[in-house]
């Protein structure tokens, strides 16, 4: 019940007291239209249409509301209430509700639905009427694909579901819908394919989600920090993506995803390590081409954490490990630059991460040519004042635009890479080796709904192997990942029936 409202201001026969009732609790909200008129018939009977304006279609509240009640002869007999008329045999909607409940009612008008009132009627019609304004369903920036479709999410709901549906038809698409947060009453829909999902996954997050009660959902990270594993570790346990394609390769995997209302993300559980290196377009290329760019990623994603802290360690440890003609070039290009070698790879991290996130906040045009000067003038300009050694200047060039091939990790990588770069400045290589084995113990120990996160790689089974690092042929992928857990791996029928009915 509402603020400053008992169970004796709960609806009642009178029109003018339920409607006082709304104008109280929707006080100074002038978007709110309380819309009077009765039937030209029988002047008796009063009616009140109450709706959010920008938010409605008047189209549906005028010519299948307001307009059927108004002109039909109306005809009443003892045994039917005008409130069952008006919803079974006037009204033309296919979602009409009979309620007395305050709190449904406030919703419905909050969710652009239209409430009528009857004077002498205790209960109340909610007819739908929602017209949203909704965004041109476009391309996502962050996830562009050079093959495949080009449709992501936007921020409706219903539209983001049917996008799903139209990848996924089969009765076994389940849609389950919650509603988060006391005051933005956030719509989030559970999607799931029955008989592939795991079962216990599923009741984990309804159980994580049980847990939620902040007052505002107003985005898909808002409950991406609440149902997560390892809430402190630098790396995520939880899905996203802007793609509906990638929804439902993901739930035919056996995962399941989360869709809210007003926000163009979806969620996909559980997350693993090596979908980090894994992109939309792996699966509309051929094979051999998916491998190679996956291999090339994570040796870029090694690239970027080491190539500044290995640089270091070799340079003021370990010298002897390169070549004269290199380390003497090295020293040459280090005589007139006033910083250590650790504070100039510092510095120079800085100086790119500014304009890398400067690219991202400004405008595509500015962008761009934020990025050639940084990049051409200020690099060079700083060579030449000798701010900066050339060799610093190029590794720290190198492991920013690596970082660039896996944006998911842009954050994680930035941390991992000073942290490489504190050990080696302590200890030299053998830091940086201690650093990356607990980096390595880390990503074993965590766990994303029960699943180890390095899943598949923690293990010896071919088929679980099929689509990691490497991308099989879809002719050679017959079962699902084991580690997933779902309920039934057969993907493509081989023929031997033993063996699938000893898989499912």
């Amino acid at each position: 019940m509402y603020k400053g409202f008992s169970e004796e201001n709960n609806w009642t026969e009178s029109l003018q007291q339920n409607e006082a009732l709304l104008r109280e609790l929707f006080k100074n909200d002038d978007t709110i239209i309380y819309r009077h008129f009765e039937n030209q018939f029988n002047s008796d009977l009063k009616f009140a249409a109450i709706f959010s304006s920008g938010i409605v279609n008047n189209e549906i509240i005028n010519e299948n509301i307001i307009l059927p009640i108004v002109a039909n002869n109306i005809r009443l007999t003892d045994k039917v209430k005008l409130i069952d008329v008006l919803k079974n045999q006037i009204i033309i909607s296919n979602d009409i509700t009979k309620t007395r409940e305050l709190d449904n009612i406030i919703q419905a008008i909050l969710n652009g639905n239209t409430v009528l009132l009857h004077d002498g009627a205790s209960e109340a019609l909610i007819i739908n009427s929602k017209d949203w304004p909704t965004r041109v369903i476009s391309e996502p920036e962050n996830e562009k694909g050079s093959l495949g479709p080009r449709e992501g999410f936007t921020e409706s709901l219903l539209i983001n579901l049917a996008m799903v549906k139209r990848k996924l038809k089969t009765h076994e698409l389940k849609f389950k819908f919650r509603v988060l947060g006391s005051r933005s009453q956030t719509k989030i829909c559970i999607c799931y394919i029955e008989g592939l999902a795991n079962e216990a996954i599923l009741a984990e997050l309804e159980t994580r989600l049980d847990k939620i009660h902040l007052d505002g959902i107003l985005d898909a990270n808002y409950i991406v920090e609440f149902i997560k594993d390892a809430p402190l570790s630098l790396f995520k346990t939880v899905g996203n993506t802007e793609r509906p394609d990638v929804v439902a390769g993901k739930l035919l995997e056996g995962r399941i995803a989360l869709i809210l209302d007003g926000t163009p993300v979806a969620i996909t559980l559980p997350y693993l390590f090596v979908e980090y290196f894994q992109t939309n377009d792996d699966y509309y290329n051929s094979f051999f081409i998916a491998s190679i760019t996956r291999i090339i990623r994570l040796f870029s994603f090694i690239l970027t954490i080491s190539a500044p802290a290995v640089f270091l360690a070799l340079t003021a440890f370990h010298q002897e490990i390169i070549p004269e003609p290199l380390l003497l070039s090295i020293s040459l290009s280090r005589q007139r630059v006033p910083f250590p070698t650790i504070i100039e790879a510092l510095i120079l991290g800085l100086v790119f991460e500014s304009m890398r996130e400067a690219g991202v906040r400004a405008s595509s045009n500015i962008g761009t040519s934020l990025s050639i000067v940084g990049a051409l003038i200020l690099g060079q300009a700083a060579v030449d004042a000798h701010f900066f050694s050339a060799p610093m200047l190029i590794i720290v060039g190198f492991t920013v635009v690596a970082g660039l091939m896996f944006p998911k990790l842009s954050g994680a990588s930035m941390i991992l890479r000073l942290i490489l770069l504190f050990f080696a400045a302590l200890m030299g290589i053998y830091g940086y080796i201690f650093a990356l084995s607990g980096l390595f113990i880390h990503l074993f120990q965590i766990r994303s709904f029960g699943v180890p996160y390095m899943s598949p790689l923690n293990s010896l089974n071919f088929q679980d192997l099929k689509d990691t690092i490497i991308r099989a042929p879809w002719w050679y992928m017959e079962y699902r990942p084991k580690f997933i857990g779902a309920l039934n791996r057969i993907r493509q029928s081989n023929g031997d029936r033993k063996l699938e009915k000893k898989l499912r």
